[in-house]
C-alpha cells in the first residue's frame, strides 16, 4: 500500500475522537501534580504543611505556561494545582482539547522537573464555561478549596506534630467543625487568620501593562513604548474585590 493511502487510513484512528472546544466558550485547564504528597513529604521532605521552596516551584510553572504559546490571562496556583484562564480568542490548532491538554501537561511536568532536580508530572484537564458567571465561579471555588484545605492541612500537621497517627489525625479533623479548628490551632499559638495570604487564597500570576523608555537612533530622541510582563499577586482578595479582579480577565485585548 502506498504511503499516502497508508497515512489517510490511519490517521483516522488518532483524530477520530477529536474534540474541538466550540467558538465563544471560555476555557480553564486545571493541572494537578500526581503523587505530589509522596514528592514532597517522603523524596525530598518540604516542610508541612506549607514549604516556600513548594510555592516557589509552582509559581515558576505557572509563569512559563503564561508564556509557553498559547494566550493565557491569569493564572491561579494552591497547592499542588494550577488553573489557567485562556483568552477568549485563543484558536491554536483549531481549539483541539488533546493538544492542549498533552502540551499544557507536558510544559507543566518539563519546567517543575527541571527547577526541582527530579521528576515531577502534571496532569491536565479543560472546563468549557460558557458564561462569564461561570469563570468567576470557577475561580472563586478554587480559592475557597484553598482556604478549606488549608485550614485541614494546619491542624492535621499540628496533631501528627503532638503525636497523632495518620488516621487519628484524620479522624479527629474530620469530625471538627470550623469554629473548632481555628480553636485547636489558636490553643497552640497559631492565629489561622494571621498566617501568610498566599498558604490560604493561592497567589494568582496575571498580565500587567508598563512603560518603558528607549532611544530613537533615527531622530536622535527617547521614546516610550508599552510592554507588558507577569504580575505575581501573593495577596489576593477575596469576595467581590476578587471578583472585580477576575472580570478584568475576561474581556483582555
Amino acid at each position: 500500500m502506498k504511503f499516502d493511502d497508508l497515512d489517510a487510513r490511519l490517521r483516522i484512528f488518532e483524530t477520530a475522537h477529536d474534540h474541538c472546544a466550540l467558538p465563544g466558550l471560555y476555557l480553564v485547564a486545571r493541572l494537578d501534580g500526581r503523587g505530589f504528597t509522596r514528592l514532597t513529604k517522603e523524596t525530598h521532605s518540604f516542610e508541612a504543611p506549607f514549604d516556600e521552596r513548594m510555592r516557589d516551584l509552582m509559581v515558576h510553572t505557572t509563569r512559563q505556561l503564561l508564556t509557553t504559546g498559547f494566550r493565557m490571562v491569569y493564572g491561579y496556583t494552591q497547592s499542588d494545582e494550577i488553573s489557567l484562564l485562556l483568552h477568549p480568542e485563543e484558536n491554536s490548532f483549531g481549539r483541539k482539547l488533546r493538544k492542549y491538554t498533552s502540551l499544557l501537561a507536558g510544559e507543566a511536568s518539563a519546567t517543575f522537573s527541571l527547577a526541582l532536580g527530579s521528576p515531577g508530572i502534571f496532569d491536565c484537564r479543560i472546563s468549557q464555561l460558557p458564561r462569564p458567571a461561570d469563570v468567576l465561579d470557577y475561580f472563586r471555588w478554587r480559592q475557597e478549596d484553598a482556604a478549606r484545605n488549608s485550614l485541614n492541612a494546619h491542624c492535621y500537621w499540628l496533631l501528627r506534630k503532638q503525636g497523632r497517627s495518620v488516621a487519628e489525625a484524620t479522624s479527629q479533623v474530620k469530625g471538627l467543625r470550623l469554629a473548632a479548628k481555628h480553636d485547636l490551632l489558636f490553643g497552640a499559638g497559631i492565629n489561622f487568620n494571621e498566617l501568610p495570604s498566599w498558604q490560604k487564597r493561592g497567589v494568582g500570576l496575571y498580565w500587567q501593562q508598563y512603560k518603558k523608555t528607549g532611544f530613537n537612533p533615527l531622530s536622535q530622541q527617547p521614546v516610550e513604548t508599552t510592554r507588558q510582563q507577569v504580575t505575581l499577586d501573593t495577596e489576593l482578595p477575596l469576595g467581590n474585590d476578587y471578583a472585580a479582579l477576575l472580570r478584568s480577565f475576561l474581556h483582555p485585548e
